[in-house]
């Protein structure tokens, strides 16, 4: 047989094996009922074409080298103390300057790391009510948390909306008047299967807000592929959140509206970037590590007396850029 022939024969049989998966090697092999949804992308000519062609976030600063696993959200508080952030087993740390600290713990346990990240929680987005101290944390698996400006256990605040519970709680922010706008990103998928809600692309995600003084949470955007991020204007005009499967930015304007306004697109190949956009949407700056040679991801920034900290829920370090 002809070396073309032997190599066509190879390909198809593991296209068989690809497509029979009898080993249940596939990452939805334990989702029977896996459902793919059709994910709609821009045209190219929306998507953005200015690059950082000298790299710069390749000038960052690497601390707390595998001091912290997977620090995804990076907050100081209102004294300016920190940064605090939540890690991989469970636990949020501050830094008081000479090493790491425990705030608290989502809740009790005899252990202080478990694998099963399901059982110990995952704190993924934190912020700071300045007027209070109180830090609020969205716990991947627990739901809306608070710990009060002196630490200890956290206090659930809510893991439902209408009847339907939090399966997947991502980020969040406050407004100055306690208000908490956060994200579930999934009802089908939780964190540890993000990966599965990436390739179904399925849109069972939510935008919610909690009021603190009614103890209400409400749900403001339905049917959105993998919500994330969350960040309120300065002037509480309007927040904006991610949409992870689309790779775009929406804005919703407070008080609250019927329509959710779409505001920028994102693009490009997988690598660390940092961009910032005006409140219409115009690209102000942008900085990259396109070969991922020191900030080989990015989850969230902070900014802070002209220093962006960088935390990656991938990463065991926190980057630190000079702006």
């Amino acid at each position: 047989m002809k070396p073309a022939g032997i190599l066509a024969g190879l390909f198809l049989l593991v296209a068989l094996y690809c497509g029979t998966d009898p080993f249940n090697h596939c990452a939805i092999s334990d989702f029977p009922d896996f459902e793919a949804y059709k994910v709609e992308l821009p045209p190219w000519s929306e998507v953005p074409t200015e690059k950082d062609a000298d790299n710069l976030l390749q000038k960052s600063e690497i601390k707390f080298l595998n001091q912290v696993q997977g620090p995804e959200s990076m907050a100081f508080d209102p004294l300016g103390h920190g940064p605090y952030t939540g890690v991989a087993d469970g636990r949020v740390l501050f830094w008081n300057g000479d090493g790491w600290s425990e705030l608290c713990d989502p809740k009790p346990s005899p252990l202080s790391y478990l694998k099963n990240e399901h059982i110990c929680g995952r704190p993924l987005g934190l912020r700071f009510d300045k007027r209070t101290g109180d830090l609020y944390i969205a716990d991947a698996y627990f739901g809306l948390m608070k710990v009060g400006p002196q630490g200890g256990l956290a206090t659930l605040l809510t893991n439902e909306a209408e009847g339907v519970p939090l399966r997947f709680t991502n980020d969040l922010d406050v407004d100055d008047e306690g208000n908490i706008y956060f994200t579930d990103s999934s009802t089908k998928f939780q964190r540890r299967n993000f990966m599965q809600l990436v390739f179904s692309g399925e849109d069972s995600g939510r935008v919610l807000k909690y009021n603190p003084e009614t103890k209400e949470t409400t749900v403001l955007v339905r049917n959105v592929q993998f919500p994330n991020g969350v960040s309120l204007s300065k002037d509480g005009s309007f927040f904006v959140f991610a949409e992870g499967c689309r790779g775009r930015k929406l804005l919703l304007k407070l008080p609250i509206s019927a329509k959710v306004h779409y505001l920028l697109q994102l693009g490009g190949r997988l690598h660390a970037v940092v961009i910032k956009y005006s409140p219409e949407g115009k690209l102000l700056q942008i900085l990259e590590d396109s070969g991922g040679k020191v900030v080989k991801a990015v989850s969230e920034v902070e900014e802070k007396d002209g220093k962006l900290w960088m935390g990656s829920v991938l990463m065991p370090f926190v980057a630190v850029y000079q702006l």
